[in-house]
């Protein structure tokens, strides 16, 4: 008998206050700062889209989910339907993760950090998945400065470790803030403890998965970058205008 799949869930984690950029974000969350003709969180809405998404819930802190709220309102112009969930602290991007449970209700979710940009396509990821519906996948980018992120070590092409923000990294291969998740992500997110950070981590998350068996990876062929620095800010604003994403 064939596994029946419930269609993906999207999940965008937009919360943060964005201090890496300074007065840019003294009166406005990052998310909604311009990258290209179109605010930042548009990209990563977009893609889902594009995937065949149509269920999105969107987390954000306090200040300015009025302002998501009256950007996107139902999503019906974007052909979607979104929701809302206010993060009302910030505890970790895992713990952000957490407030999408009821939400997801038994499906799986496509997790996309709000200030990631990218040029790949999330529709071969999303049909990849499909036929490990149990696995969490990640998506890997190259970089040249992987001490930022989490860093994937791969073995024969299977990712064998993820360590966040390594001094001596392992690879060039930064997990990229793109995830999916199948329905049991929650029960690990309420296992966490918080990081020296104080925070949940989602490193911790995928490390769970890895140490199961039940971690896939892929690796972006076109640009990434995240947003959240004024030179990866710059950079998104220049890769966006060189490549026009076609909303």
């Amino acid at each position: 008998m064939s596994t029946i799949l419930s269609p993906l869930r999207g999940v965008i984690l937009a919360g943060g206050k964005g201090t890496r950029l300074g007065e840019l974000t003294r009166v406005t969350n990052k998310h909604l700062l311009p990258v290209g003709p179109y605010p930042m969180v548009y990209h990563p809405l977009k893609k889902m889209i594009g995937a065949g998404i149509r269920d999105i819930l969107l987390v954000s802190g306090t200040e300015h989910m009025g302002d998501f709220v009256e950007l996107f309102g139902s999503g019906k112009d974007h052909g979607c339907r979104l929701t809302y969930r206010v993060q009302d602290e910030a505890g970790g991007i895992a713990q952000a993760l957490g407030l999408a449970e009821l939400f997801c209700q038994g499906a799986r979710s496509l997790v996309i950090l709000g200030d990631n940009i990218f040029e790949d396509s999330l529709s071969e990821f999303a049909r990849h998945a499909e036929k490990h519906p149990n696995d969490a996948q990640v998506m890997l980018k190259e970089v040249t400065d992987p001490q930022r992120y989490g860093v994937a070590e791969l073995k024969d092409g299977v990712v064998v470790d993820i360590e966040e923000k390594p001094e001596n990294p392992k690879s060039n291969l930064a997990v990229a803030g793109i995830y999916l998740y199948p329905p049991d992500v929650f029960e690990v997110v309420r296992t966490l403890r918080p990081s020296g950070r104080g925070e949940l981590e989602i490193t911790d998350v995928n490390n769970h998965y890895l140490r199961q068996g039940r971690m896939r990876s892929h690796t972006l062929a076109g640009y990434w970058t995240d947003a959240g620095t004024l030179p990866s800010l710059h950079h998104a604003n220049e890769l966006v205008r060189v490549a026009m994403p076609a909303f």
